[in-house]
């Protein structure tokens, strides 16, 4: 009897761990009551005590003269920021997760959108904006009778290839995007305010 116990408990631990690294969108920790990120508050939810601590981050590029580049690491989940060659700010990160990961090679900023939202990812929500579904593919994903899509907030978005770009967004502390390059919100912001159209980009492996 405790045998079977046992082994019905070891069973059902490894089934847990092969969910959770299958599917990073079924992590609770993505769940819309815990939106925390690295280094701050995203929407109005609070930081939940289980979040990672950003010590990382921070951003001296305020009166810097110079022309601006960036250099992105995805094994560090770092960017790096420059103006004329200076580094004045260092960003952590979270990048595509795997299957959805964020390319590598040198790019430009095409376009920058303060209050930009997804044409793909995002919820299926009713007439009053509550959300039906969330966390849906609206090119896989079926839309239920009576509701619409709505796309996820990328506040602050810079593009760089294709539908991938800089924004902010959350952080749980390993890659989990669709492709894109999540920063904490006061970083995505002076990104932002400091690129511009052409601004070369880096990403490495």
């Amino acid at each position: 009897m405790f045998r079977s116990f046992s082994r019905l408990a070891f069973l059902l631990a490894i089934a847990a761990i092969f969910t959770f690294a299958g599917c990073a969108e079924d992590d609770p920790r993505l769940a819309y009551g815990q939106t925390q990120y690295l280094g701050g508050v995203y929407g109005n939810e609070p930081v939940a005590s289980t979040a990672p601590n950003d010590t990382v981050s921070y951003w001296d590029g305020d009166g810097v003269p110079g022309k601006p580049s960036v250099k992105i690491s995805l094994g560090e989940q770092r960017a790096y920021f420059y103006k004329a060659g200076q580094l004045v700010g260092i960003s952590q990160l979270s990048t595509g997760r795997e299957g959805k990961d964020t390319p590598i090679g040198t790019y430009k900023i095409s376009q920058k959108d303060i209050a930009h939202a997804s044409s793909r990812y995002g919820d299926y929500v009713d007439i009053n904006d509550n959300v039906v579904v969330p966390n849906i593919d609206n090119e896989l994903d079926p839309k239920p009778p009576g509701t619409h899509y709505k796309g996820a907030p990328m506040p602050y978005f810079m593009r760089i290839a294709g539908g991938v770009g800089m924004h902010a967004g959350y952080l749980p502390g390993y890659p989990a995007s669709h492709g894109c390059i999540r920063m904490p919100e006061f970083m995505a912001e002076n990104f932002y305010n400091s690129v511009e159209s052409g601004t070369p980009v880096e990403i490495t492996p």
